[in-house]
């Protein structure tokens, strides 16, 4: 008998012609994570996961991390398909557990197996009957429910599942930049967008001396609470001194938030293109501010031609706050360290803004060169999930 587990793929089963690719692309994910701590095998229905060193708790918490995944399940495997082996070797499983009532499932992937799945449930559930003492059949709802999977080789026995996140395995839908300040929406976006796919890059506005080495501390700590469900992450640093500066003294004040948002939208679709990402996120949700009411985010929009992915926008603020306590960025957010999206906000912005006066407010300052030289001048710098990075600033 060998302990192991093995993943349920959930939606990627789905995939029909493509579900080899994607199920590939799992698999090297994990490798990634895991190093060289495991073996991996896979077939189209299942993937075998045996820790090189026994450390199943250690591997189980960083598989409940990786998108694609929908189910992981600890199973016992034997080679000996007799049906009176398959039951002793369950009684002795069950020996180990403590309950009162049971049910027994059986799953039949060799369809050739002599014996029909109805009568297999009744004999193994006889045989439990006849050796443990003290305990009854519960079909509805059962302490404990015995898995049972007759496959062509060997067969699968197992008692409870780990509920997977799901999604898709990060990478498989191509690249995003993420437009993470130091709020509590982005990396909530960040994650919503990761689970479908998406490999993120994120982009950090800074505008030193007005935000200070604490705020960007602050998103660099963010980037690593993502980085756990995306491997790594570059987090490009763009200096928005200049521009902001420069809007704040020349833009009606009313229309300086606007006006920042656009120059923001400009440099993110450069570094996308040069990163090879075809889509920008951000944490945007309809309503919250005065930048993202839906005549707001159509002036903003219209300075860019790449796609701008908006995956909580239909959120209310309560939906964000619970998703990001579960993804543990929510503490990290609160810290009270203003960014860009925060100075210079005028008592009334305007909520509902005419295109054409953007285009007419950005004549009167020279951003075109002012983003050149910021993108140029961008820092850029590579954020794992292992990083030792310790901020005095944020205690």
């Amino acid at each position: 008998m060998e302990k192991l587990i093995f993943l349920k793929y959930g939606e990627l089963s789905t995939k029909k012609d493509n579900r080899g690719f994607f199920i590939k692309f799992l698999s090297d994910d994990i490798k990634k994570n895991l190093k060289d701590s495991v073996e991996i095998k896979y077939d189209l229905g299942r993937m075998f996961i045996i820790p090189n060193d026994n450390n199943f708790d250690n591997v189980i918490n960083k598989l409940k991390n990786i998108f694609g995944i929908h189910e992981i399940i600890v199973a016992y495997k034997v080679n000996d398909r007799d049906v009176e082996f398959i039951g002793n070797t369950i009684v002795e499983l069950l020996k180990e557990k403590k309950f009162k009532t049971f049910k027994v499932d059986v799953k039949r992937s060799d369809k050739n197996y002599p014996i029909d799945g109805m009568s297999l449930r009744k004999i193994f559930g006889g045989c439990i009957l006849k050796n443990i003492s003290d305990i009854k059949v519960d079909v509805n709802n059962p302490d404990i429910t015995v898995h049972v999977e007759i496959r062509n080789k060997e067969v699968l026995i197992y008692f409870d599942s780990i509920k997977g996140i799901g999604g898709y395995p990060v990478g498989t839908l191509g690249k995003g930049i993420l437009m993470l300040s130091g709020g509590i929406d982005s990396p909530v976006a960040g994650y919503l967008a990761m689970k479908r796919g998406i490999k993120l890059e994120g982009i950090y506005f800074e505008s030193p001396p007005h935000t200070s080495e604490a705020a960007l501390n602050k998103v660099k700590e963010l980037a690593k609470k993502l980085a756990v469900y995306n491997n790594d992450i570059k987090l490009h640093i763009i200096n928005f001194t200049e521009i902001q500066e420069e809007i704040y003294k020349n833009i009606p004040h009313e229309y300086l938030i606007t006006i920042m948002r656009r120059m923001m939208y400009r440099i993110s679709a450069i570094v996308a293109a040069r990163s090879n990402a075809k889509i920008i996120v951000n944490g945007e949700s309809i309503g919250q501010v005065a930048s993202q009411t839906l005549t707001s985010m159509s002036a903003i929009n219209e300075v860019v031609k790449i796609p701008v992915i908006r995956p909580v926008a239909c959120f209310d603020k309560l939906e964000i706050i619970d998703l990001a306590k579960k993804i543990d960025t929510y503490e990290t957010s609160i810290l009270p360290f203003e960014d860009c999206c925060t100075i210079f906000v005028p008592d009334h912005p305007v909520i509902n803004p005419e295109k054409e006066k953007c285009v007419e407010y950005e004549k009167l300052i020279n951003y075109e060169d002012m983003i050149y030289t910021a993108v140029k001048n961008k820092t850029t710098i590579k954020i794992t999930s292992e990083d030792k990075l310790e901020y005095q600033d944020l205690l």
